[in-house]
């Protein structure tokens, strides 16, 4: 074999796997979940936005990033460390990528600081999830 063979076997086999990555998340994003979009903080104005979707678990919430070939979630937030913050609307140049029907709440996680951009009935659907969590005293004497 001549080392332009090589060179051409080795690209598509990494195009393969890139190809095989890519429908692996596919097949994740399109198992559900609840469209949003999410940023750490702190960040610049209107920077840092990510869209993707979020998944309830009982023990935390997963964000999983449209643009990622990242096998697992792109974020982990514990539920029973979840803290909410201020809630408003976009600003600025947020409504490049938001519409007036979107309300941003602050989510702190320890010592990580998140902003999640919902819509009204996602909203709903993460207040709910985050109120109706165990209290930290019913959690005491379960087994982990």
């Amino acid at each position: 074999m001549t080392a332009g063979v090589i060179v051409l076997f080795i690209l598509v086999v990494l195009l393969a796997a890139l190809v095989a990555a890519f429908v692996y998340r596919l097949s994740v994003l399109r198992r559900g979940g609840t469209a949003a979009i999410m940023r750490a903080t702190p960040t610049g104005e209107g920077q840092g936005w990510r869209h993707g979707i979020i998944r309830y678990g009982e023990e935390s919430l997963v964000f999983f990033k449209l643009s990622s070939l990242r096998p697992g979630p792109d974020s982990r937030i514990s539920r029973q460390g979840i803290e909410l913050g201020e809630r408003r609307s976009p600003r600025d140049t947020e409504f490049d990528i938001m519409t007036d029907d979107i309300v941003v709440v602050a989510v702190h996680d320890g010592d990580q600081s998140y902003e999640f951009a919902l819509d009204r009935g996602a909203l709903t659907a993460f207040l709910s999830w985050v109120e109706s969590r165990p209290s930290g005293r019913s959690m005491r004497g379960r087994p982990a």
